[in-house]
């Protein structure tokens, strides 16, 4: 996804619908790369790109959100990708995909060296929020790039803060979601020893929201785990790669991850019970069986 100053924003190949369909209803133009995923982009009045390399040259802002790092590297480096551009002078470019700090710094110095601006902007959210416009959006990188983006920041999220230095909103993001998966693991085992022990379940959610530990996304997601409804807010195998992600910070900074180590083992194991595409709250099952 891509952004003009008086038409802002391209779609870029693989980029999430949720993500994108609040800055296209937003008041601005978007240009698409991979017609067979943009179609319906287009039809509410996106421009269809052949390559990463069209969309950057069309737009002033390209937003990049892909699988994982090694994708996101692609897009930049790859063929067709964003160096494959004459000139980035005047160009933003806004990677949003979950990648490591590394992967960001071998980014911002591509770019940069094209003269172009980068920002790292990392999404915390679900699949519903971001439908909602409603994600929180983690940033750092160029402040200048970051204030230019605020108008499509507000289309996809309820709040934006800019952490400073490239590689801050990785690891904040990384930070984040060690907490996030600690606790799914933790609330799954909770609520696979309570049937064990023969206490209903539903009555153990209505306790634990009186308590100090409640926060609306444990109850929402321990719901979905005692009526086995999987539907996809969050897919597993995103948290399960954002959790490895983290280690491999932990282990860069000599920080030891225990409970993180032991929590993506967890999701390793519900993925290859066949869950990798389901909710995150999908995690119950590796830890009732």
């Amino acid at each position: 996804m891509a952004a003009k100053r008086r038409f802002p924003r391209s779609l870029t190949r693989r980029q999430p619908s949720g993500v994108a369909w609040p800055v296209i209803d937003s008041p601005r133009g978007t240009d698409a790369w991979r017609p067979l995923t943009c179609k319906d982009f287009e039809k509410v009045g996106a421009t269809i790109a052949v390559t990463p390399c069209d969309v950057v040259e069309e737009a002033d802002i390209t937003f990049s959100c892909v699988a994982d790092p090694q994708a996101a590297k692609e897009m930049v480096f790859g063929n067709c990708g964003v160096l494959h551009c004459a000139s980035l002078e005047q160009k933003g470019y806004v990677e949003m995909t979950s990648i490591d700090a590394d992967t960001s710094h071998d980014i911002v110095e591509a770019v940069g060296a094209k003269g172009g601006r980068y920002l790292e902007a990392q999404i915390q959210g679900s699949k519903t929020q971001a439908e909602e416009g409603t994600l929180i959006l983690l940033a750092a990188g160029d402040r200048s790039l970051f204030d230019d983006c605020q108008s499509c920041f507000k289309a996809m999220s309820k709040n934006s803060f800019y952490l400073g230095d490239i590689g801050n909103a990785s690891k904040m993001n990384s930070v984040l979601q060690v907490v996030g998966g600690v606790s799914l693991a933790a609330l799954a085992e909770g609520l696979a020893l309570a049937d064990r022990a023969g206490l209903s379940q539903a009555d153990l959610l209505d306790v634990l929201a009186l308590t100090p530990l409640a926060s609306p996304h444990l109850i929402l997601k321990g719901r979905a785990m005692i009526e086995s409804s999987y539907s996809t807010h969050q897919p597993l195998t995103h948290m399960q790669k954002d959790l490895k992600l983290a280690l491999g910070l932990g282990d860069a900074l000599e920080q030891s991850l225990p409970l993180t180590a032991t929590t993506n083992e967890i999701f390793k194991h519900a993925k290859r019970l066949g869950y990798a595409s389901h909710d995150v709250s999908a995690v119950y099952i590796r830890a009732r069986f």
